[in-house]
């Protein structure tokens, strides 16, 4: 692992703090095959977010079949009033933010509150997404102070410099791409993390009738299944590959038993694909998938257990009217 030694950018009323460790390209290269060469073949989904890739997860959240986005923003505008009315003060921390779409929703009702300012703190991997997201929201809100982190929030949230009292969201049911095992102890990690008076605001994509989520992942126009194979480009420019995506068809479905959709890559024949790291070239068989991504789905017992395993307590779930979606509050006692 190779470190960037703590490097801070400071415009008008925005710092942004690289604090990245840096994966090398070797590293890359060894996790990428370790997953490819696994019994089930599987591709981290963090390699989705390509250039490409980007372009076409943004479309996807525009989708009529998918829900999750609209559902989430429609909960927040409605909860964002009394979440600033009681947490103005605080200082707001935001792990993962992408767009500034959903922050945009909070800062927006702080307006007519008497603050004197607020202090904004997202967390990203993106340094230069960072800086373009903080001159946009600090040209649109006045009384704006935006101190970003170039950080993995999963390993380093402990590296943001602190002042006040934090509110914590944690948007877009990103934790449903993680093992729930791996989920539970990532939040463990964040609870260690908080101080007392802490808030974290979780969103959780909850389960529906299994018609809903079929189609939410496999649209009519065909952008997830393109978004899908789109990672195959990601992983032959990172290891010099010659994956042909159209040899794969695009399959996703809800595993009952593990409370999720799973995305997979099928391979339509038999075919061999080759690296200058695969020894022999890697074998797949007609039929054989690539495990590309989970997106689990939650219930109420799911949210008891993280209540419990997190140690912070449950202030409240906020929902949309068909229960599709969840923004939890958890406070830190």
């Amino acid at each position: 692992m190779n470190f960037v030694n703590e490097e801070t950018v400071t415009l008008n009323r925005v710092s942004i703090t690289n604090l990245l460790q840096e994966i090398g390209p070797e590293e890359v290269v060894v996790e990428i095959v370790t997953g490819l060469q696994a019994q089930q073949k599987s591709i981290s989904s963090k390699y989705f977010y390509n250039k490409e890739g980007s372009i076409l997860f943004e479309e996807i959240t525009r989708l009529k079949e998918y829900y999750p986005t609209r559902t989430e923003k429609g909960i927040l505008k409605q909860i964002a009033p009394g979440l600033m009315k009681r947490y103005g003060s605080y200082e707001i921390i935001e792990l993962g933010p992408g767009d500034h779409s959903k922050i945009s929703i909070l800062l927006n009702a702080a307006e007519g509150l008497d603050l004197t300012s607020i202090r904004y703190l997202p967390l990203d991997i993106s340094q230069p997404a960072l800086m373009s997201s903080a001159e946009e929201l600090v040209s649109t809100f006045s009384n704006l102070h935006v101190e970003g982190y170039a950080v993995d929030f999963i390993s380093q949230f402990g590296s943001v410099k602190r002042e006040r009292p934090a509110l914590i969201c944690f948007f877009g049911s990103t934790i449903g791409n993680f093992e729930w095992d791996t989920s539970l102890e990532l939040l463990l990690n964040i609870s260690k993390q908080m101080k007392s008076g802490d808030v974290l605001i979780l969103g959780m994509d909850m389960l529906k009738p299994e018609p809903v989520l079929q189609v939410a992942y496999n649209d009519a126009r065909g952008v997830t299944e393109a978004f899908n194979k789109n990672i195959l480009n990601s992983v032959n420019n990172l290891i010099q590959s010659d994956f042909n995506p159209e040899e794969f068809d695009h399959l996703a479905f809800f595993n009952e038993e593990k409370s999720r959709i799973e995305m997979h890559l099928v391979a339509r024949k038999d075919l061999v694909v080759h690296s200058p790291h695969f020894k022999n070239g890697l074998e797949f068989l007609h039929g054989e998938t690539i495990h590309t991504e989970n997106s689990h789905k939650y219930d109420s017992t799911h949210i008891q257990s993280i209540e419990k395993a997190s140690g912070l307590k449950l202030n409240h779930t906020h929902t949309d009217e068909r229960g599709w979606f969840a923004l939890t509050e958890f406070k830190k006692l």
